[in-house]
Order: structure tokens, then sequence, then C-alpha cells
């Protein structure tokens, strides 16, 4: 592995603890900084380390610093797969022979009950360095989003840091620490083109843009296409076009796609307006730990108003953590000591965290606007937000049939929280908004490809089945315009069944006519829709599934087919699997755990794969 030296690095700067992150949304690197925070409080001096950054195969020489211990935030992303960053570290740590005798370690994993693989990648992390000889400080901690990962996150610390104060001898200073990270520096006489106003790395990026094309440099594509698919009223789900030409940008069916959206700038308003500050003003906000590899929370100099546009989270609940660092901003008691409760230190502090901030969908304006009281300073707010993070959606076009575009399938997300508020989704209504219009300015979207391991078949004469309903069709569009293309070369390819659903036939039927020509030109062999409310009782795909049982056992057992499975994972895939463990067991004749083991071996195989989403 090559990187830099992050044992050097402690040393130099009289460190003990590092905490390393595998982080795809932000979260494992915003708990990584909480607890190098809180190492002061203990008289430890820690430091927060992305592995993509550094050479892992040092960890053998952390005995080297006295009292050294090194902390793993991993989150498991996907289908049990390590985020971008921690795929060098998690393929180390499988290859790797060498001792850690002597490393002191502890894990939180972070993950998804709704997941098969949950937590996977923590797991492992835990298992693997125990294996090679390093003493486990702490129980291996599990985070589960589904539930409230802050909760578990809060419970693990709470028992982790005492644990470590007892296995090195050490204990709580009684020196008061300041809780700040950054400071303030406002400029006032500073060019304009010194300053980000949006770019993620590289001042001016966006304006003159540079191959190659990434998660840091993304390309900014020209929407070429944008439609609605549905016709009813009640909702949006639109397709969209990225016109890539020129971005040396390769994709396959199954990959996806990351987009860089922007906070709606009614609310980026409202927050300026609601603490009086000029949105416009010019700042930086430099770490106060001068050894610290990361010196800015995001991009700076910037103004509030990009910052608050295209680097923070403004429309996630707040975490309860920075709830209780902006109590001391209300000048009402009351609030004041209410805030202070939902520390979730508590039962009590846990249920008020809960109905008050997670179940009403309260952001940070509407508990700025729900505790009028409440005015902490803005560069602080902007200190304690979690970044912005990138969509992910399945590409829903072949790079065969589409080398110079690529297609996107969403569901506009909006609704009504408790509160009576309107909730909307910071990227579907931003990308619905990206109009095409007659001036010869498109809009555009940052963009780049993330490759993923739902793939097709490599020899195209196998048969697959495809289960996706609502816009979980996306990949599948791939899929078939792909399967359409091979046959045009003359390629056998093998039967290509689809299993869709939607609510209503003449509302939300996506790609009816696309689909139907498939179906018509002999490329789609079976063509299942499960038209959910347009009969009394409702239809599922699991029940078309069911209703088909016999022909699929043929195809699982005698045929090598293999199966995709796209979309919400918490209901969907989980019957779509208990109905082909239901199908083993009725026309295969398998007992229930033979069929759930079967299935998993069909998984491991590769002939039964999922891109969904919670």
């Amino acid at each position: 592995m090559q990187g830099a030296s992050f044992i050097e690095k402690m040393k130099k700067t009289d460190r003990n603890i590092v905490v390393f992150y595998g982080s795809q949304t932000g979260t494992a690197e915003g708990f990584s900084n909480r607890l190098v925070k809180d190492a002061r409080d203990y008289g430890m001096k820690g430091m927060v380390a992305d592995p993509k950054e550094y050479d892992m195969s040092e960890l053998c020489h952390l005995p080297e610093i006295t009292n050294s211990l090194a902390v793993f935030c991993m989150a498991t992303y996907g289908e049990g797969e390590p985020t971008d960053n921690a795929q060098d570290f998690y393929n180390w740590m499988q290859s790797t022979g060498n001792s850690l005798e002597g490393v002191h370690f502890a894990v939180f994993g972070l993950g998804n009950k709704t997941y098969e693989q949950f937590n996977t990648i923590g797991i492992y992390t835990d298992q693997r360095l125990a294996e090679l000889g390093a003493t486990r400080v702490f129980d291996l901690g599990i985070g589960d989003e589904n539930n409230n990962m802050e909760e578990d996150f809060i419970s693990w610390k709470q028992r982790f840091w005492p644990a470590v104060c007892e296995f090195f001898g050490v204990q709580a200073t009684e020196e008061e620490c300041s809780s700040r990270q950054y400071e303030l520096v406002v400029h006032h006489n500073i060019s304009m083109n010194e300053v980000y106003t949006g770019e993620l790395d590289c001042l001016m990026s966006l304006q003159i843009q540079k191959l190659p094309f990434d998660a840091n440099n993304p390309f900014l594509a020209p929407v070429i296409v944008n439609r609605k698919l549905n016709k009813g009223q009640s909702r949006h789900l639109m397709h969209l076009e990225l016109d890539i030409s020129g971005s040396n940008i390769s994709y396959n069916a199954g990959d996806h796609v990351a987009v860089y959206p922007a906070n709606d700038v009614s609310l980026v308003n409202r927050l300026g307006e609601r603490l009086g500050v000029n949105l416009d003003t010019v700042i930086t906000l430099k770490n106060l730990d001068v050894d610290s590899s990361k010196m800015y929370p995001f991009p700076c100099p910037t103004t509030y108003r990009t910052a608050l546009t295209h680097y923070l989270d403004i429309t996630s609940p707040p975490h309860s953590n920075v709830l209780v660092e902006l109590a001391q901003y209300a000048s009402d008691l009351k609030e004041q000591e209410t805030i202070r409760k939902m520390d979730c230190s508590s039962a009590e502090g846990k249920a008020l965290y809960h109905s008050w901030v997670l179940d009403a969908e309260r952001d940070i304006l509407t508990v700025l606007e729900d505790l009028p009281s409440l005015h902490p300073p803005m560069d602080y707010l902007c200190e304690l937000l979690p970044r912005l993070q990138a969509r992910y959606y399945s590409i829903a076009s072949s790079a065969k049939v589409h080398p110079t575009s690529i297609h996107i399938c969403a569901a506009v997300v909006e609704y009504t929280t408790k509160t009576g508020r309107v909730f909307k989704g910071v990227a579907t209504n931003w990308l619905k908004n990206k109009v095409i219009t007659d001036s010869c300015l498109r809009p555009s979207v940052p963009m780049y490809v993330r490759k993923s391991q739902f793939r097709l078949p490599f020899t195209a004469s196998k048969p697959v089945v495809m289960i996706g309903p609502g816009t979980g069709i996306a990949p599948f569009m791939g899929f078939i315009q792909e399967r359409a293309w091979l046959k045009e070369q003359g390629e056998e390819v093998g039967e290509t069944i689809l299993y869709f659903g939607c609510r209503h036939r003449n509302e939300d039927f996506l790609y009816q006519e696309e689909l139907q020509e498939f179906e018509k030109a002999g490329v789609l062999t079976q063509l299942n829709v499960a038209f959910s409310r347009d009969q009394r009782h409702k239809v599922y795909v699991q029940h078309l599934l069911k209703k088909n049982k016999e022909y699929l056992w043929k195809l699982i057992h005698f045929s090598n087919v293999h199966i995709y499975v796209c979309g919400d994972a918490h209901n969907m895939a989980r019957d779509v699997k208990a109905t082909f463990h239901a199908i083993a067991e009725e026309v295969g004749e398998l007992s229930h755990a033979e069929a759930v083991d079967y299935f998993k071996q069909l998984t491991i195989s590769g002939h039964y794969s999922q891109d969904v989403w919670s």
C-alpha cells in the first residue's frame, strides 16, 4: 500500500490516538471527529485519518508510541462492500500476513439492518485485526441506520471511554476544553477569484473543467432531457439524460451515477434571515489544531451562502450532539433545558430526541424556528453541520446504446411532516428544476460514475430474471437496452424476463412504450407487470413470482439463471427473497433452512444480485 506515514505524523505532533474512518456519506467521518474531540477530555491527543491517504501496513509500528490506540469507524456500503476510501485498506487486511501484536484497537461499525450484509465491514475489521494479533481494547460497536445510528454511537461511546481509561490507567482531566474546532476568519478585501463557489477540491474546477473526472473533480454534465414519466398529479417520476460528451467518462449498465445537489435557495435565505447574517460575507473556518490534516471543514475561503447551498447538509435532522453544543446559545432557560435533555444519554433524552427531532423530521431551520430564543453564531453552526453528500442513482441506460449520455430515473420526494411543514428531498427537487428552456444555456449537473458489481452475466446466452418495481426499473432499462444491442450484433441472447410493479396501469407504468417494443422485438421474453391498486386486493411483484413458481424454479435450478432485484430494501427486497425461499420449499421440496442456504449460495456465486436502498 502506498501513502503517507501516519506513524511519523503522530510522533511529530505528539498524538497517541488515531481514528480511521471508512465513510460513504460522511457519518463515519463525523463520528471519528467526535472521538478525537473527546480524547482531549482524557488528556489524550488524537488525529482523524482517511485510510486512503496513508500506508496502512504501518499499523504494526503503532506500539512504538506509548499508550497508543487505533480506532476504526467503518461503514458498510451497499451489499457488504467497503466504502470507496476504505477499499485499499480492506484489500490489505485480506492479503496481509503481518503481525499486529502490541497494537491496541477498537471498532465501531456503521450499517443498515434492512440490508442482508449488515455491518459486514465493521465486523470483518474487528475480527481480522484480532486474527493478526492486535489487542481489542473494547467490544465492537454496531450502529444501525435503520434504527438510530446516533443513539447506537453514543451508547457505545459512553462505555468505550471508561474502558480506554481502565486499559491505559488514565482518567478524565479537570481541565475545561474548548468545544470549538475551527476559528472564524472574515475576509474584507479578497478577490472573488480566490473564493470557492461550490468546487469540491480545486478552485475554478467547475469553470475550467479538466480530466480526469471523479468524486473530487465532478464533470459538469449538461441536462439534455428532463421529462415526467407518469401521468398522475400526486407524484412526479422523472427521466433525465446527462450529456457526457468529451468527458472521457465510461460506464457499464448497472453502475451508479453520483450527483452533487444544491440546497433550496429559499431555505438558505431563511437561515440567513433567522440568524441575522449577511450570507455574502466571505469567510474561512480554520482548524485550531495547526497539525491537523484537515485544515477546513469545507473548501475555504467561501461565503456563508455557498457553504449553506453547496457544502452543508441543512435538511437532515441534526444529531443530538449538535443540539447539545448549540444549547448554550438559547437565552430562554426552559428552551436551553429542553435542548440539553436531548443528549441521548438517558431514556428520557432519547425519547425526547426521537419525538421532537426524528419523528417530527425537524431540520436545523425548523429547530431554530421552533426555539425562538436560540441564536447560535452562524460560523459555529457551519462548523457543526455535516457535509452535504452526493446522491447515487442506478444508471438507466447502456453505454453500448448511449455512449455519450447517462440516464436517470427518479421519484421526486415531497410530503408533509408531522409539524405540518412540507419536506422536499434535496436532490430530486433540484433535479426536477433542471428545466430545459429555449435559451442556449443548458442546466448542468456535477456528476461522476461509481462502478458497481451489479452486472449482466458475461455470457449473453444465460437467462436473466429482473425484478424492479417503481424506479427500481432503472438499471434494467440499461440491461434490456444492452441485451437488445447484443441481439442486433448477432449474439445469442438468453431469456430476458422482467417483473415490474407500479400503482396504476394508466398512471405510472414507467417506460411502457419502450418495454412493449422490447417485448414485441423478442428482446423481453416475458414482461410481467403488477398494478398494485388497479383492483380491490393489492398485487405486488412477489405475487406474480409466486404465480410463475414452477417455471422460475426450473430456471433457477436447471438453467443457471441470474436473478437481479432493484428497489426498496426495507419491504420489497425482503418480500421477494422470502417468496423465492417459499418457491424453493414448495417446488424444490427443500426445508426452510435448506432454501435459505440455497439462495445464500446463489448470492455468493453472483447468481442473485441486489441493488437496493432504504
